[in-house]
């Protein structure tokens, strides 16, 4: 059995955190016992509060908590009132940065994976260090990766949408 990353892992600052997920693998572990295992193959990354993408760049509220805790936690949110987001929660507390999820091996999408990993609120805040539904672990070793900007995030303005802040595992 691979080793599941610590919550140190995820108590780092975003932009290292989110090209170092790549390769990775998300464990989830289904209500009837049966796990899927995925490489994670793409993330993108939302940096604070002075990042105009993410969503703690709005404040404090009870949508984004969960961001100002100590990494290794599981932020999600609901989009178009259909999709669930999967965001890790990374760096130290009072530090809100997140990693989205945005593709795993053979489920590209964000909203197409977590629909697949059947992901709801009930997510919120899970510890990745000692959850029994999902967890992420050590993976493939020495991986290539790319990096482009982000996507849908125009009304986060120029300098913030173009950030090279998407990190794409390469083959």
């Amino acid at each position: 059995m691979e080793t599941r990353l610590s919550a140190d892992f995820f108590k780092r600052d975003v932009l290292e955190v989110a090209p170092e997920l790549l390769g990775k693998t998300l464990v989830r572990v289904f209500p009837n016992g049966e796990n899927e295992s995925f490489i994670i193959t793409e993330t993108e990354a939302y940096r604070g509060k002075e990042d105009l993408a993410c969503h703690a760049s709005k404040g404090r509220t009870p949508r984004t908590e969960v961001m100002y805790h100590d990494g290794g936690l599981v932020y999600v949110y609901l989009i178009y009132g259909m999709y669930w987001m999967l965001n890790f929660v990374t760096s130290i507390e009072n530090e809100p940065q997140a990693v989205l999820i945005r593709g795993l091996q053979d489920l590209n999408g964000p909203g197409k994976l977590t629909k697949h990993l059947q992901l709801d609120k009930s997510f919120y805040g899970e510890d990745l260090s000692s959850s029994q539904r999902i967890y992420v672990t050590e993976g493939l070793k020495d991986v290539k990766y790319i990096t482009s900007t982000r996507i849908g995030i125009d009304y986060a303005g120029d300098i913030w949408k173009n950030m090279p802040w998407r990190y794409i595992l390469s083959t």
